[in-house]
């Protein structure tokens, strides 16, 4: 008499837990429903490039470049005591400049 009662207590238990992993608990589903929706708001990733100005680009480049080039020898005239009064916006159009040249390179 044990044993039919033990094998039907552990069928039993099994069943439950078969039973207790497949719900789904509403929390779970409702983040599921949201996230299904707000993927459906995302529009699609742009397959086009923009388009690339190179002239405009090589040009600002070769201004940046003109511009570090003399950024060392004022650097060296702090060192002797000497602030050069352009160096603050030469730094700031480098700074400009490289921005302007960084986004338009980056998708």
């Amino acid at each position: 008499m044990k044993l039919p009662a033990i094998s039907l207590a552990c069928v039993l238990i099994a069943a439950s837990l078969i039973l207790a992993q497949t719900r789904i608990p509403p929390g779970l589903r409702q983040a599921d429903q949201i996230e299904d929706q707000t993927q459906k708001n995302i529009p699609p990733p742009n397959a086009q490039q923009p388009h690339l100005d190179l002239v405009k680009l090589s040009q600002q480049a070769d201004q940046l470049a003109r511009i570090a080039q003399t950024i060392p020898p004022d650097v060296a005239s702090i060192q002797e005591g000497k602030l050069p009064k352009d160096i603050i916006e030469k730094l700031k159009q480098i700074e400009k400049l490289s921005k302007r040249l960084r986004s338009q390179i980056q998708p």
